[in-house]
């Protein structure tokens, strides 16, 4: 059963449609990469699946069941959303922010705690925990909202689902890695995961198969070897690159002219 499932789905919570015939389906542990130009709906389609703003035709099922028909609490213990910006100006410390992700489970204290602390060793925020959030940098911050959404699906095992808009914004290189590392353990145990980013060759990198999003709607879906073609980028990015294979891994690589 698919973890993610979106039939011919449109969305135009204001008017004119933001989405449009958004077709496709996410298999447990399995990473989609969106991509696309400025506008072209990828930040929209997170926050449609996540439930921000609702679909106006087609389908949407998280493992098999409509997205509308989950109890709250239940989608809440197996879906989590990381958007580009996390408004939180309360004093709380980082350790209570990341504690946040555990609120919908009823696993126990020390079950929590112990995850919570996974979670901070997976972002390198184990250090801050007794920090006030208010007083971190962006780049802390952003880890620290990521180790919150990670203790949120940290054990909900194979059907959940974690959407990732940006999230590594901010970061420098090695904890842009450590964060891709965190986000591939947890694909392996079986979460599937959205993750929209314009670092196209971090997505070529981490993602199974990538849409790229153009003006609402998917204008390609496949494999990043499949997708990243120079008549792609000049069709839906109207620019000239070279595409080639990276010299160490089994991914394309895309160079700007």
């Amino acid at each position: 059963m698919s973890a993610l499932e979106l039939e011919q789905a449109s969305a135009a919570p204001w008017g004119a449609p933001l989405l449009r015939d958004i077709s496709l389906a996410l298999e447990p542990g399995a990473i989609l990469g969106l991509t696309g130009p400025n506008g072209a709906g990828k930040s929209s389609l997170l926050r449609l699946i996540a439930g921000d703003i609702p679909l106006s035709a087609g389908r949407l099922l998280l493992a098999g069941k409509p997205r509308g028909e989950w109890p709250r609490r239940l989608l809440a213990r197996r879906l989590a959303y990381l958007p580009q910006l996390s408004l939180l100006n309360f004093p709380y410390t980082v350790e209570e922010v990341v504690a946040m992700g555990r609120m919908p489970h009823d696993t126990g204290v020390a079950t929590d705690a112990g995850i919570v602390a996974q979670a901070l060793a997976a972002t390198d925020t184990a250090s801050l925990r007794e920090r006030l959030y208010t007083r971190l940098s962006g780049g802390e911050k952003q880890r620290v909202q990521l180790a919150r959404v990670l203790s949120q699906v940290w054990d909900a095992g194979s059907g959940a689902l974690l959407l990732l808009d940006e999230p590594t914004t901010a970061l420098d290189l090695s904890h842009q890695q450590m964060v891709l590392a965190a986000v591939r353990a947890l694909a392996e145990r079986g979460c599937a995961v959205v993750l929209a980013s314009h670092d196209l060759n971090l997505v070529a990198g981490l993602a199974d198969r990538i849409a790229v999003l153009q003006q609402g709607h998917v204008a390609a879906l496949g494999s990043p070897g499949e997708i990243f073609t120079p008549q792609l980028f000049r069709e839906i990015f109207a620019i000239d690159v070279l595409v080639q294979r990276h010299p160490e891994r089994d991914q394309p690589l895309v160079i700007s002219r």
